[in-house]
């Protein structure tokens, strides 16, 4: 159920009561996913959360011959990498069992909590607004979803492959626990996947006046510092890991800019109608 009535009947707590059925419904629809996820999860683990071990990931494979062209040596072109997973407590292969399927089922779910969280807000929004909106939630969960895909296979590959590689002393062995393992590969999906958000939130900010171009543009160069720190954040700490991902946020950057521009443009066409 939902509340029925009119937006601006509706008191502070029927807002909360509808708010209410809403994160019900997304939380309902992660949970079965997740279900779904968990009943396959030896499929999952065997094709995705453990595939960047191999080395004939196609990241590894794609570096390595680009290594190759350029006669460069890299650690992307060994038969295996240096570590091995294990599991150091009792509970810790359930314990990753089914966190992997609440991941798998809030990525998996994302486009139908997106949904509820646009039948939330859209009633408070002018038809004429609701219209041009329409295709919010596709490219609300086009661009979360290009970035788990460049999370998973940008920023997990060069993070594992360098971790891996990475040594002190011979005498210390890469024996990573599980959850740790996992804990890397979910901060990079779900943290690449809300960064390529940036326009979205950028959009809302605008709409809002919180933000505008001319302060995007302004404080440009802070935003690049900021996106470096962010790429050091969530790649390891070599440069060529950390321009790979500052690249495409940059580009988002740019992107939001632009969005930036367009909602104003429209903002002040409206005002001149109704001078």
């Amino acid at each position: 159920m939902g509340s029925t009535k009119n937006i601006n009947e509706m008191s502070f707590l029927d807002h909360l009561e509808d708010l209410r059925w809403h994160l019900i419904r997304a939380v309902s629809a992660i949970m079965i996913v997740a279900t779904i996820a968990f009943i396959f999860s030896r499929s999952i683990f065997k094709l995705i959360i453990f595939a960047p071990l191999k080395m004939d990931f196609p990241t590894y494979s794609l570096l390595c011959k680009a290594g190759q062209l350029i006669k460069v040596d890299t650690t992307f072109c060994g038969e295996t990498l240096p570590m091995i997973i294990q599991n150091r407590t009792m509970a810790g292969q359930f314990s990753a069992d089914i966190w992997t399927a609440i991941f798998a089922g809030f990525i998996i779910a994302f486009p139908y909590v997106i949904y509820q969280l646009w039948k939330f807000i859209s009633p408070g929004m002018h038809p004429n607004e609701r219209r041009h909106s329409r295709g919010f939630i596709i490219i609300c969960s086009f661009l979360f979803f290009t970035g788990v895909l460049f999370g998973y296979y940008i920023v997990t590959p060069l993070s594992i492959n360098f971790l891996a590689n990475y040594s002190i002393s011979e005498v210390v062995d890469n024996q990573i626990d599980i959850s740790s393992y996992i804990s890397l590969i979910r901060s990079a999906a779900l943290a690449s996947g809300l960064v390529f958000e940036l326009p979205i939130i950028i959009y809302f900010l605008t709409k809002i006046g919180l933000v505008t171009p001319q302060f995007l543009k302004t404080y440009r160069k802070y935003a690049l510092v900021i996106v470096l720190i962010l790429s050091a954040i969530i790649t390891p700490p070599d440069i060529a890991s950390q321009v790979i991902v500052a690249i495409p946020i940059l580009i988002l950057y740019q992107v939001s800019i632009y969005i930036s521009s367009l909602v104003i443009k429209n903002q002040q066409r409206k005002e001149q109608k109704h001078v």
